[in-house]
Parts: C-alpha cells; sequence; structure tokens
C-alpha cells in the first residue's frame, strides 16, 4: 500500500467517525412529547445561539473532508480493489 492511500484512508475514517460524533451532539428539533417536557426546563429560543453555529459548521466541514477523501478514493482507486 503506499502513502497516499494510507493517508487519504485515515482521513476518511477520522473524518466518518468525528461526523458520526458532531451529529450525535445536535439537539433535537422535534415536537414531541420529549421535546414538551425538555422546553419546560430549558429556555425555549428557537434560534441558535453560538454553540449551536459552531457545531453546524463543524459539522459541515467534517462532511466536506469526509466526501473530499471518499472522492479521492473512488479516482485512484475507480474498480473498487487494491492490487497488492
Amino acid at each position: 500500500m503506499n502513502p497516499l492511500l494510507i493517508a487519504v484512508l485515515v482521513v476518511w475514517a477520522l473524518s466518518g467517525i468525528g461526523l458520526i460524533v458532531f451529529v450525535l451532539l445536535h439537539s433535537g428539533k422535534g415536537t414531541g412529547v420529549s421535546d414538551m417536557i425538555a422546553s419546560s426546563l430549558y429556555s425555549t429560543q428557537t434560534g441558535t445561539n453560538i454553540i449551536e453555529k459552531n457545531l453546524d459548521r463543524i459539522t459541515i466541514i467534517f462532511a466536506v473532508v469526509f466526501m473530499v477523501s471518499l472522492l479521492v478514493l473512488m479516482v485512484i482507486y475507480p474498480q473498487g480493489h487494491i492490487a497488492q
């Protein structure tokens, strides 16, 4: 395996894990029973605060890095297998 493949695979895997983590960190936007209970305990601001905006930006960055690394892998190995 060449170093470029290893580097792209590492970036792809880390960005995938990071994307999963940051998507799960987002607060729910639902209107179910759990949201009604939680809204009485927390403030009911409908706008996003600075933490939510930064979380959105980080999630978008991870998604872009994931997609770019996936496209690079598709260009490097179009047949889907790695010759040994």
